[in-house]
């Protein structure tokens, strides 16, 4: 019996030992058992899929192009986060023709140019974005020879003139905006696709807030006009009376331009993600 008790206490030592053992050798996953720092795939451990590594600031960059009403643009992106893109570009577009109005003929010359730049801002990881920016410069005007041609009648504000035979009635016009302009713009397509596609194709509205336009004309030349029966003619430069006038027409026209503080973009382009 005693010999018995024995063996039975030497079994009950020798068994935690041999489970100890085997814990540490079987199941403690061998990279940690070598000081690696892997985690066992029991804990569920997923790796990040590479598109998610490759959202990180500045972590990769894109270049587009587009066509819209600021004119045609470049533009260049780069990830801030797997939500946010930032965007800067420019825009360039120019353009000639004829208008008349109130009887003074304008060559009129659109001159576009412009430099902005964009955080997008992409709320559900998709191609959707919403994108505060600004327009860090606003070139874009609009400028032209005026004239009326001899023997021509033009109004300013309400009164009618006739442009002088020997000497007619010639200026210029100017409309310029604000130098910078703060802009929001809702869009779909991500130059920087979180799949790892290579090219997209984004479309974008909003607008640009420019401030009130500023149009400026100036005349010269010789205008004529009656009054009390009798006709005058005068240089239009010097003439109190026709200065007046036209300082009143040109605040009409300021009046006016005013509907275009807020500028509309509007634009469309493809993109490609080095």
């Amino acid at each position: 019996m005693h010999r018995f008790s024995l063996a039975l206490a030497a079994l009950s030592l020798s068994i935690p030992a041999g489970f100890a053992q085997q814990s540490s050798s079987s199941l403690v996953a061998p990279e940690l058992l070598s000081g690696g720092s892997a985690v066992p795939a029991a804990m569920g451990a997923v790796s990040a899929p590479p598109s998610v590594s490759r959202s990180g600031a500045f972590s990769g960059v894109a270049v587009g192009a587009k066509v819209g009403l600021l004119g045609v643009g470049v533009e260049v992106a780069t990830p801030l986060s797997y939500h946010l893109n930032l965007r800067a570009g420019g825009n360039f577009f120019s353009y000639s023709d004829t208008l008349t109005s109130d009887g003074i003929t304008y060559d009129a010359a659109l001159r576009f140019r412009s430099a902005e730049a964009s955080v997008d801002w992409f709320p559900l990881a998709g191609g959707f974005h919403i994108s505060p920016g600004a327009l860090l410069y606003n070139g874009n005007r609009i400028t032209g020879g005026a004239n009326v041609p001899a023997g021509s009648t033009f109004t300013l504000n309400s009164t009618t003139y006739t442009s002088s035979a020997t000497n007619p009635v010639t200026g210029n016009g100017t409309v310029t905006m604000n130098k910078a302009a703060p802009k929001v713009t809702v869009g779909w397509g991500n130059l920087l696709p979180r799949s790892g596609r290579h090219f997209s194709f984004p479309v974008e509205l909003g607008f640009a807030y420019i401030g009130d336009p500023k149009v400026a004309v100036n005349l010269a030349g010789t205008a004529c006009y009656t009054d009390a029966g009798t006709q005058y003619c005068s240089n239009v430069a010097t003439n109190s009376m026709i200065q007046s006038n036209l300082a009143a027409q040109v605040q009409k026209l300021n009046k006016d331009a005013e509907d275009a503080r807020f500028f509309p973009i509007i634009s469309m382009g493809f993109a490609y993600r080095f």
